[in-house]
């Protein structure tokens, strides 16, 4: 208590009477400025709740008031409720423009029940098509991170004379925390270990001895109210900036710099916090990610030795377009690191980086496809194929035309000539489709999605080895489970027929015959080149971003081959033969990152292809036909260190949501193949 009366001393703030004052007076003058200064709407706001939580000073206030205004609530008013239901928790509400609220309750937040009802989206609202949830969000997303299940979600240390708060503390254990009241005790710094408690939406610190905060803080971007008064605070760290979603923070009653009070007096928390990340210093980069070979020491070597032996390597990569890289959707991602230009360098460097065979990416757009990627790819060897979305046909006015995204997929012409090509618009295959019952599921669900596929058969121009390459780009939305089934088995289908007609191709002559015969004594003897019996002979690579974890009924059929008729991720919709007899294809497809010791899938590590502060985890994969190809190496997964530091992609040094895949396979020839001489 006395040292609360210390602060208040060191830093004149305005007397208990001040709301008052204020509501009767509008136009108050800001402390410590120019006579005559008109305070803003964002700095009465500051006093306001300032001079809230100075009257909260003693022990346990907040508890102590929630449970005397439990007591006094007429009986009659008193809901009766299920002790072993679950407690919904829910999150502040926003800081008001103008005027009071009420009470102090209407200023943080305590436990209550949300409204089931979905959430809508304003027309014309870009939502970019990824399983995570847009970091800025009116409304709950169905994929906003949860806090673990408890029946409580606040706790009251406030005003007991806590001068230490270890690392070792358990309070650091209660994850499922939302607001936590640290205020008016007599601490001198807070440890690194709050950044665990990553449910946080109200955190008080205030009247307490701090003059550092730890950069750890900016990791908890689910803050929507941070309480600093009364401390010795001068700065804040920069990391603050990924505070996106804060709405408060609290930063009256200490010696701050001026440049930063002056922010906040005028334009309010928001702009200090964008000043903040847009400001914040360049962070180490992270290691460069290096090849993790999967084959064994005597496997390699074999591999190196067999002249016969045949390899190539893939990258897949949703590169997040310019369109859906807004600040609305990615608010902590500093604005020069989010611009398109800076961003488009640095996925051409990651694409060039890896040098692979054949890169598929996904999120292109007409305009960058044409004006940028045929260019760049090209002078490096690398020949296009590409279709936008079906809904770019509809599009009259240019520019918006060329906004639409898109597949692309680049091959090395020196290794691979393009057979033929493909474009699968999910709509207009599940339209042709004679067991598919033009029901209103099928109009409102899969018949409204635009999302497509590009098939690209390709001929390794030495050998003569055909392959199939399917990028895809799947529907987003976790509560349409049922429409990424059906697109991913109408892909699945689509594929299987190509592989069937490419192997009734006659196999490509010999070089020696349409260059004329060779006379070189010391030339090799030419390898005929394979022939396939069936299409399940020729290897296919179907990769792109799925949306779909791998716990979903998607990667079930993927792997497995199969899915059973009423799966849940059907959601009880009726799909033809799909939901009838089930989901069947024959290419024994494996997720590449699933192979030992790569990482990923439903026994993998923790593997990471897309990280945003609402979701991280594994939702883009690279599937291979096992029958016919073998994984000899992927790119490894991501730093963990490096991650522990961030909040989510884009940000310096990752230009999308995403991260890239890629692989290099072996080809297995088919057992029916004429052996070379």
């Amino acid at each position: 208590m006395h040292h609360h009366q210390n602060s208040l001393s060191h830093y004149p703030s305005p007397p208990n009477g001040h709301a008052q004052q204020q509501h009767q007076q509008p136009h108050l003058m800001a402390q410590g400025s120019p006579a005559g200064q008109i305070i803003s709407p964002h700095w009465q706001q500051q006093l306001l709740k300032c001079d809230m939580i100075r009257q909260s000073r003693s022990p346990h206030h907040r508890a102590r008031a929630s449970a005397m205004a439990s007591r006094t609530v007429p009986k009659s008013a008193i809901p009766i409720t299920n002790p072993n239901s679950k407690i919904t928790i829910t999150s502040p509400k926003p800081e008001a423009a103008n005027g009071r609220p009420k009470t102090f309750e209407d200023l943080s937040t305590t436990a209550a029940s949300t409204s089931s009802e979905p959430a809508t989206k304003s027309p014309g609202t870009p939502t970019h098509p990824s399983s995570t949830t847009a970091p800025i969000a009116e409304f709950q997303r169905p994929t906003a991170t949860k806090p673990p299940e408890n029946t409580w979600g606040s706790l009251d240390m406030g005003g007991v004379n806590i001068k230490n708060l270890p690392a070792s503390s358990g309070l650091f254990s209660f994850t499922f925390l939302i607001n936590l009241y640290l205020n008016h005790n007599a601490l001198t710094a807070v440890p690194a270990e709050i950044s665990k408690l990553r449910h946080l939406e109200l955190l008080d610190l205030s009247g307490n001895a701090l003059a550092t905060l730890p950069p750890e803080l900016g990791l908890l971007v689910q803050l929507k109210e941070l309480y600093l008064f009364d401390n010795h605070l001068s700065t804040l760290p920069p990391e603050l900036g990924c505070l996106h979603q804060l709405q408060t923070l609290g930063i009256e009653g200490n010696p701050m710099d001026s440049n930063l009070k002056a922010i906040i007096q005028k334009d309010g928390t928001s702009a200090l916090v964008c000043y903040l990340r847009d400001n914040a210093l360049n962070t180490p980069p992270p290691p460069q990610r290096q090849w993790k070979n999967l084959l064994s020491a005597a496997e390699r070597e074999a591999l190196t030795a067999d002249p016969n032996a045949e390899t190539f390597s893939i990258l897949s990569f949703n590169i997040l377009c310019e369109r859906y890289a807004t600040e609305k959707l990615y608010g902590y991602t500093p604005n020069w690191a989010l611009a398109w230009a800076y961003r488009r360098n640095n996925i051409t460097k990651e694409v060039l980086a890896h040098d692979t065979d054949v890169v598929c990416l996904q999120e292109v757009d007409i305009a960058q496809y044409e004006d940028y990627f045929v260019k760049t790819l090209g002078e490096h060897g690398y020949s296009g194929v590409y279709w936008p979305k079906s809904r770019a046909k509809m599009i009259q006015d240019e520019e918006t035309r060329r906004a639409v995204d898109g597949c692309a997929t680049f091959y090395k012409t020196s290794k691979f000539q393009l057979v033929e090509k493909q474009l699968v618009e999910f709509s207009s295959v599940a339209m042709q489709r004679t067991d598919f019952k033009k029901t209103d599921d099928m109009f409102n669900r899969v018949l409204g999605k635009d999302h497509i596929a590009v098939v690209s058969l390709l001929e390794e121009i030495h050998t003569g080895t055909r392959f199939i390459v399917a990028n895809a780009h799947i529907h987003w939305d976790p509560a349409f489970s049922d429409v990424k089934l059906v697109q991913s088995a109408l892909l699945v289908d689509e594929v299987e027929k190509a592989a069937n007609n490419f192997a009734k191709y006659p196999p490509r002559p010999p070089a020696s015959a349409t260059s004329g015969s060779n006379n070189d004594p010391d030339a090799k003897p030419e390898r005929p080149p394979p022939h396939y019996s069936d299409g399940t002979k020729i290897p296919v690579i179907i990769c792109g971003d799925y949306n779909s974890v791998p716990s979903s009924g998607l990667y079930e059929y993927m792997s497995t081959g199969h899915l059973a008729p009423n799966h849940g991720d059907f959601l009880g919709h009726t799909y033809g033969k799909y939901t009838s007899e089930g989901l069947k294809h024959r290419l024994n497809l494996k997720s590449a990152y699933s192979t030992p010791g790569a990482g990923g899938g439903l026994n993998g590590d923790n593997h990471i292809t897309n990280f945003t502060p609402g979701f991280k985890g594994e939702i883009d994969y690279m599937w291979f036909s096992a029958g016919n190809l073998g994984v000899n190496s992927v790119l490894e997964q991501l730093d963990q260190r490096y991650l522990d530091k961030c909040v989510g992609f884009p940000n310096a040094h990752f230009p999308s949501d995403h991260v890239a895949l890629a692989c290099e396979f072996r080809v297995k020839p088919p057992r029916d193949s004429t052996k070379s001489a």
